[in-house]
């Protein structure tokens, strides 16, 4: 017996076409895969073979098992911030990863027009996006495609920023108690950095993987 389509996967499909397009217009390098699993094997495409390669903070990419799937392989030269045996180890690493040759992070959020935007804390990972590392590659559910830039950075702000701020042990920030967004300036802020990237400079430098199941916040 023949199922029927899957209308989350038919939305997605004919979604992110459009959004691939979007993306290409503006230099970014995109791919479309419809499982974590295909995204993963895009990922280990790309990456040459001996290179080095590091991530920011990202629970995409330890949902798919990419974190995982790169230490295991044994293909490269893996840069991880969480070995390290102290923060000041931890430090130096994050400071390392704008000399590696992949810098692998997601995206808090993604217009339809092809516009990234991310909120960031310690600023570590946006900078790298934005320059130092050769090549970066950014994983990112299909759930973080919202219509508008603006719409990206109310997703940024007012969901992902008061989620992540559940998950990192010892700061206090208004959103962590209340769930919300409040415009805070408190000394641990998850947002003190809030940055579009418009456009991929070097063309092609930033290789976007959108992928057809909502992963993660």
């Amino acid at each position: 017996m023949q199922t029927s389509p899957n209308p989350m996967e038919q939305r997605n499909d004919l979604l992110a076409a459009r959004v691939v397009k979007a993306l290409e217009s503006r230099h970014f390098e995109a791919y479309y895969r419809k499982t974590g699993a295909e995204a993963v094997a895009q990922v280990l495409a790309i990456i040459p073979e001996k290179e080095s390669v590091t991530w920011g903070g990202s629970v995409t990419l330890e949902t798919i098992g990419l974190t995982k799937r790169l230490h295991e392989c044994g293909r490269y030269d893996v840069l991880d911030r969480d070995q390290a045996a102290t923060q000041a180890e931890r430090h130096e690493a994050m400071q390392r990863a704008f000399f590696c040759d992949n810098f692998l992070t997601s995206v808090n959020a993604i217009s339809e027009d092809g516009q990234l935007v991310n909120v960031d804390g310690n600023g570590n990972r946006v900078a790298a996006i934005a320059f130092g590392p050769k090549r970066v590659i950014v994983v990112a559910g299909m759930n973080k495609v919202v219509k508008t830039h603006g719409d990206a950075i109310a997703r940024a702000r007012n969901f992902a920023s008061p989620t992540n701020a559940q998950r990192v042990p010892n700061i206090v920030t208004p959103c962590k108690s209340t769930g919300a967004c409040e415009d805070c300036k408190s000394p641990d802020c998850i947002c003190t950095y809030i940055v579009t990237t418009r456009i991929s400079r070097p063309a092609d430098r930033i290789k976007v993987i959108l992928v057809g199941e909502t992963l993660v916040f």
